[in-house]
């Protein structure tokens, strides 16, 4: 026995220490997290801070209310990526829309529904929002989601308002109009 460990110790040494990693990512404590279509938040570091005292309104500033996310059974397209089948698609499109030269995403959930107003976001006036309407782009979900190459993509379809999504931050502007976050829309861009 001796003999055996003097000739094989470490690969005996190298065999126990991934045992011990081994068994450290199978018995470790895992998080439990359950996915629901609540508003609220599941883990602890995704729940709200305490509420702040409401505001009180003055006679220069009015609170606006935000915008209701829509229903999760509602079906007229509340939102990309209700299901699995909508992230399917999305992740399709990305990669065969930019092989086939065509835009698939007006196509998806998220793309319907009601419009939203782009020209709430600071840069975006009648023209540039006609503009991003003809391309497909009607709602602030669609454009919040869109990645840097679609920006480049739509950008270069832009004509005489190219670089205005990069440096009106029009995509970050609609993350926040998006999520229906006036209050920290006017926090970084102001007013609305």
């Amino acid at each position: 026995m001796i003999e055996l460990w003097n000739s094989y110790w470490p690969m005996i040494l190298v065999a126990v220490a991934i045992g011990i990693v081994v068994g450290f990512f199978i018995f470790r404590p895992k998080q439990r997290v359950t996915l629901s279509r609540d508003d609220t938040p599941v883990r602890p570091h995704m729940q709200a801070p305490a509420a702040a005292p409401p505001v009180a309104a003055s006679p220069t500033h009015d609170p606006v209310p935000l915008r209701k996310a829509p229903a999760p059974d509602d079906n007229d397209g509340g939102g990309e990526g209700e299901d699995v089948g909508d992230e399917m698609a999305a992740a399709a499109s990305d990669v065969v829309g930019e092989i086939i030269g065509t835009d698939v995403h007006s196509n998806l959930p998220g793309s319907h529904g009601v419009p939203d107003n782009l020209q709430r976001m600071k840069g975006v006036g009648p023209k540039l929002a006609a503009m991003l309407a003809g391309l497909g782009y009607t709602r602030f979900e669609q454009i919040a989601a869109l990645s840097g190459d679609d920006v480049e993509r739509i950008d270069a379809q832009l004509g005489a308002f190219r670089g205005r999504l990069q440096r009106d931050r029009i995509v970050e502007q609609a993350s926040y109009l998006a999520r229906g976050d006036e209050v920290g829309y006017e926090r970084v861009f102001g007013k609305l």
